[in-house]
């Protein structure tokens, strides 16, 4: 008999027990190997298990399959308030350990508090009215980023915040250099808030994403009539960022013919609207980025070269991650709790020798690929700590079969923009997307250059 079992059998566990009962809209009790010692009969019924189902004895998940009763008792964290899905009815739950007066623990209980959420509807609200008084009365700042949120201390990473505060506060243009994942967008958002420009609107696109034929309405903006459905006049990102920052994330992804009407807002700073034929003034700064070697693009035709050189005033590289293991540490502990606080996760560690782990990986996709992998630890963690085993380490392909741009062998760093085409089309049995996927390149880029090499 468990130590629990015991102090449920206990003369006055009946009080308990009703008083539990009546304290909530279901509650249950698991022991340290996490089997169930007492359902309450509201739990029973919420779980609309059949009234002759034996239940004591069962693993706690047997009877609730997305319970996280047992990283409470592995962890011995409490998870305060949380929502959890039971037969298809969204429920407020809590978690709390049981401890002996060493600490140690011995089971956990867990109680559903409310199985109808409208009835915290207001709550809700209340909470929505009062951030919304908070970001208007600046007491709290609004999400964007800094350059203190740049996370580490490594000489490459030092060096590289020293150039953006000068870069800051030089009113030209920014060129951000660097692999997938780096941190371009945040290190875009840290150059605005320590520039003249900070109390003006930060605005970002990522020219990857938008389909060709919308790039110039959705940067330059559209007059009344321009196309089907244009009712009236329509703002384009560059007019929504007059007196602040335009950020043009994957730049390279840019179309030759939006190009050109660009590099008259660089010169000119000047936009004209799709359908227009009025020239509008505009006061805004570009900071552009990419991943792609945007030399070879010029040198390739795929990229304007006058474009090329007004945007490469004040070229920024960013390190990848892998070159900076001193920073990795630090950058695991920030995002940690950041994941942990957003998900209402209960506090984990890293092992040291998950630590080890992170710190001797390649990180292909830097930064990103870093968070995601925490995120997967902090759902598949059931212990006190994360593991490499959590992170997905016995899940890495090896170097020589990895799909990822920054996988791709070293040798491919002396060959043309051609030879690495065909490579990536052999590699892939021609599958043109799967190519496109590879080389780290939308199918439109892709396809663009199958038609310049006449492949």
């Amino acid at each position: 008999m468990t130590q629990l079992e015991t102090l449920l059998k206990s003369q006055d566990s009946d009080n308990l027990l009703q008083l539990l009962s009546s304290l909530c809209q279901g509650a249950i009790a698991v022991d340290q190997q996490c089997r169930v010692v007492w359902l309450s009969e509201q739990y029973r019924q919420l779980l609309q298990l059949d009234g002759a189902k034996q239940v004591l004895g069962l693993h706690v998940e047997e009877i609730l399959p997305a319970t996280q009763l047992p990283r409470v008792v592995n962890s011995g964290q409490p998870a305060f308030l949380d929502l959890m899905q039971i037969n298809h009815r969204w429920c407020v739950v809590t978690r709390l350990p049981l401890k002996n007066p060493d600490g140690s623990v011995f089971g956990a209980i867990g109680f559903v508090f409310y199985d109808d959420l409208d009835n915290l509807q207001p709550v809700f609200d209340k909470f929505a009215r009062l951030k919304k008084q908070l970001v208007s009365e600046k007491l709290i700042r609004p999400s964007k980023y800094a350059l203190d949120d740049l996370i580490g201390a490594s000489v490459p990473l030092k060096q590289l915040k020293r150039q953006a505060q000068r870069a800051a506060q030089l009113d030209t243009t920014v060129l951000l250099l660097g692999e997938t994942g780096t941190g371009k967008e945040l290190l875009a958002h840290g150059i605005h808030d320590a520039s003249p420009r900070r109390s003006g609107p930060f605005v970002g696109i990522n020219m990857a994403a938008l389909p060709e034929t919308l790039v110039e309405a959705e940067l330059f903006g559209s007059a009344a009539g321009a196309y089907t459905g244009a009712s009236k006049r329509r703002l384009g990102k560059i007019q929504l960022a007059d007196g602040g920052t335009l950020f043009l994330d994957e730049i390279a992804d840019m179309p030759a013919s939006i190009q050109a009407k660009l590099l008259r807002v660089l010169q000119e700073r000047e936009v004209e609207p799709l359908g227009s034929n009025q020239l509008e003034k505009v006061d805004v700064r570009i900071i552009a980025a990419t991943s792609r070697d945007l030399r070879q693009q010029v040198e390739d035709g795929l990229f304007r070269a006058d474009l090329y050189y007004r945007l490469n005033v004040l070229p920024l590289s960013l390190p990848p991650l892998r070159e900076r293991p001193d920073d990795i540490e630090a950058l695991s502990h920030f995002l940690l709790n950041r994941i942990q606080q957003e998900s209402g996760l209960p506090d984990l560690k890293l092992s040291p020798q998950a630590l080890e782990w992170l710190q001797s990986y390649q990180w292909p996709g830097n930064v990103r690929e870093l968070q995601n992998r925490l995120e997967r630890a902090c759902v598949m963690a059931e212990g006190s700590a994360i593991e490499p085993a959590d992170l997905g380490a016995e899940d890495i392909l090896p170097r020589s079969s990895a799909t990822s741009a920054a996988s791709l062998p070293d040798t491919q760093a002396t060959l043309s923009d051609k030879d690495k085409l065909i490579q990536a089309l052999e590699s892939c049995r021609h599958n043109r997307t799967e190519a496109a996927r590879q080389l780290g390149i939308s199918r439109a880029t892709l396809y663009k250059r199958l038609r310049l090499y006449n492949l």
